[in-house]
């Protein structure tokens, strides 16, 4: 039987989230994306009320929810704006990956860091001439003794100008593409440089920054996993991360698409509320019926995770539809509105900006489409992760 009733405890998980996303975030959304502006008081009133970090085991002082339940919180926080949720949500991406193959010492120590007090972590793979294609970045780590050498730049970094450690990716063998990449954990003090914060045109509220590392020194128990293993780390990570990519897009969509909703009731045009007019009708009727396959796939590839099973496939379907699915209901929620879309003053023009970059982040639409094809030409004919998947 399938069964998709939430449980009392996500039904009120999400209750939490949305009241938390209606009474802190929505009101300044808007005024934190005119500015661009850090905001940390809401940083630190989500990790006071636990909205943050959900994901971390209870050995490490998380509360160790389930990934579907992640995702309950990533939409409705993303309802209120998926800026600000992309800055609450970052750790996420940024602890997968010592979660999943680093020692028990480091995971204490740095996972422990973010439940004791409300700071943040970032994820370091993307470089200028390293985007989709990850096996063409040019940071290195030289092994020296005891201790491993990083020099490079990463680029676009999430909350990377107030991180307190970062997940850094880097060439430990330059000649064997991505077969040569390995996963360090670098703390801030450690020399790390922020070069700029990027003037973004959507999410204006999340901190996005050049990262450099100028002969950066870190002990070499801070390698996660294997030397030259992080290529396949960060396609677990991803896997493990593009629900949550896809609750966020869902969040964005469902918002546009209320807001469209209610500005067609009160918009007369020929007499008639534009509701009224059938070319209306069918685009309302269109962006609820693809929010709604969003979420049940975004759901699914939740469950697979929390039922222990591979998710690659089902991850890359609910990111691409998701995030395609955000800028189609936005775009439209923008026409319902007419001229008064394309005006600063009208919340749905913010919206449509959000959500272009969920075509984009963790592995762009039409990476999508690369993964999908891969897994469904040659289901589990595939040994390992294979490079430009990002």
């Amino acid at each position: 039987m399938v069964d998709f009733t939430l449980t009392d405890e996500q039904k009120a998980l999400r209750e939490l989230a949305h009241d938390f996303a209606e009474k802190e975030i929505r009101p300044v959304a808007w005024e934190y994306d005119r500015d661009g502006t850090w905001p940390g008081e809401i940083v630190e009133k989500a990790w006071e009320v636990g909205l943050m970090n959900t994901h971390i085991p209870e050995e490490y002082g998380g509360p160790g929810a389930s990934y579907l339940d992640g995702c309950l919180i990533e939409e409705e926080l993303s309802w209120g704006c998926s800026g600000i949720q992309t800055s609450l949500g970052c750790n996420g991406l940024a602890t997968a990956p010592i979660l999943l193959a680093a020692s028990e010492e480091i995971k204490k120590e740095y996972v422990g860091r973010l439940t004791e007090a409300p700071l943040l972590a970032s994820f370091c793979l993307t470089e200028p001439d390293a985007g989709s294609d990850v096996s063409g970045m040019r940071t290195t780590a030289v092994r020296k003794g005891d201790k491993y050498v990083i020099n490079g730049s990463k680029c676009f970094i999430t909350n990377g100008g107030y991180a307190n450690w970062y997940t850094v990716y880097a060439k430990t063998d330059k000649d064997a593409g991505h077969r040569g990449i390995s996963c360090f954990i670098v703390p801030k003090d450690a020399g790390v440089v922020v070069d700029k914060k990027e003037d973004k045109m959507g999410q204006r509220a999340s901190n996005t920054a050049t990262i450099s590392f100028n002969d950066v020194e870190i002990p070499a128990d801070h390698l996660i996993g294997e030397e030259n293993y992080g290529f396949k780390v960060a396609m677990m990570t991803l896997d493990r991360t593009r629900p949550g990519v896809a609750a966020m897009a869902t969040g964005i969509a469902r918002a546009a698409f209320e807001f469209a909703t209610e500005y067609s009731k009160e918009r007369v045009q020929f007499g008639v509320p534009i509701a009224m007019h059938q070319a209306i009708q069918f685009m309302i009727a269109d962006m609820a019926t693809e929010i709604e396959a969003s979420r049940l796939l975004t759901w699914k590839s939740a469950v697979l995770l929390d039922n222990g099973q591979r998710n690659t496939l089902v991850s890359s379907h609910a990111k691409r539809f998701a995030g395609d699915t955000a800028m189609k209901v936005t775009t439209d929620a923008v026409q319902v509105y007419g001229g008064y879309g394309f005006i600063k003053e009208y919340p749905v023009e913010k919206l449509m900006r959000d959500a272009k970059i969920m075509q984009l982040y963790e592995g762009t639409a039409q990476i999508q489409r690369l993964v999908i094809a891969r897994e469904t030409l040659l289901p589990r004919q595939i040994a390992e992760p294979q490079p430009a998947t990002v």
